[in-house]
Protein backbone atom coordinates (compact mmCIF):
# COMPACT_ATOMS: atom_id res chain seq x y z
CA UNK A 1 0.00 0.00 0.00
CA UNK A 2 2.86 2.30 0.63
CA UNK A 3 4.64 1.34 -2.31
CA UNK A 4 1.14 2.71 -4.17
CA UNK A 5 0.81 5.37 -2.43
CA UNK A 6 5.07 6.57 -3.21
CA UNK A 7 4.19 5.79 -6.90
CA UNK A 8 1.25 7.77 -6.71
CA UNK A 9 3.37 10.91 -5.11
CA UNK A 10 5.99 10.40 -7.91
CA UNK A 11 3.20 10.87 -10.23
CA UNK A 12 2.04 13.70 -9.30
CA UNK A 13 5.11 15.37 -8.59
CA UNK A 14 6.36 14.63 -12.56
CA UNK A 15 2.94 16.03 -13.57
CA UNK A 16 3.38 19.09 -11.50
CA UNK A 17 6.83 19.99 -13.34
CA UNK A 18 5.36 18.67 -16.73
CA UNK A 19 2.89 21.30 -16.26
CA UNK A 20 5.32 23.89 -15.25
CA UNK A 21 7.66 23.06 -18.36
CA UNK A 22 4.42 23.58 -20.39
CA UNK A 23 4.14 26.75 -19.10
CA UNK A 24 7.21 27.87 -19.17
CA UNK A 25 7.30 26.78 -23.05
CA UNK A 26 4.13 28.22 -23.86
CA UNK A 27 5.73 31.73 -22.35
CA UNK A 28 8.42 31.12 -24.67
CA UNK A 29 6.58 30.95 -27.80
CA UNK A 30 4.50 33.72 -26.92
CA UNK A 31 7.54 36.00 -26.42
CA UNK A 32 9.00 34.37 -29.64
CA UNK A 33 5.67 35.22 -31.59
CA UNK A 34 5.79 38.74 -30.30
CA UNK A 35 9.79 39.37 -31.69
CA UNK A 36 8.89 37.66 -34.97
CA UNK A 37 5.52 40.02 -34.89
CA UNK A 38 7.97 43.18 -34.61
CA UNK A 39 10.42 42.24 -36.83
CA UNK A 40 8.29 41.71 -39.55
CA UNK A 41 6.86 45.20 -38.88
CA UNK A 42 10.50 46.69 -39.22
CA UNK A 43 10.67 44.49 -42.61
CA UNK A 44 7.82 45.93 -43.64
CA UNK A 45 8.46 49.70 -43.22
CA UNK A 46 11.83 48.84 -44.34
CA UNK A 47 10.60 47.82 -47.94
CA UNK A 48 8.13 50.85 -48.40
CA UNK A 49 11.27 53.07 -47.79
CA UNK A 50 13.35 50.79 -49.82
CA UNK A 51 10.43 51.41 -52.99
CA UNK A 52 10.45 54.84 -52.23
CA UNK A 53 14.27 55.56 -52.44
CA UNK A 54 14.34 53.53 -55.58
CA UNK A 55 11.70 56.01 -56.96
CA UNK A 56 13.81 58.65 -55.90
CA UNK A 57 16.73 56.93 -57.35
CA UNK A 58 14.82 56.35 -61.03
CA UNK A 59 13.42 60.18 -60.71
CA UNK A 60 16.90 61.43 -60.26
CA UNK A 61 18.57 59.69 -63.15
CA UNK A 62 15.37 60.58 -65.70
CA UNK A 63 16.14 64.34 -64.19
CA UNK A 64 20.24 63.35 -64.94
CA UNK A 65 19.60 61.95 -68.63
CA UNK A 66 17.51 65.15 -69.42
CA UNK A 67 20.08 67.86 -68.05
CA UNK A 68 22.85 65.63 -69.91
CA UNK A 69 20.74 65.62 -73.40
CA UNK A 70 19.63 69.30 -73.11
CA UNK A 71 22.43 71.55 -71.00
Amino acid sequence: MSDNLELLNEYKEQVRILKQEIAELQDAGKSKDSANKRCLQKLEHISIDLEEANKKIKELKETNKIMLEHP
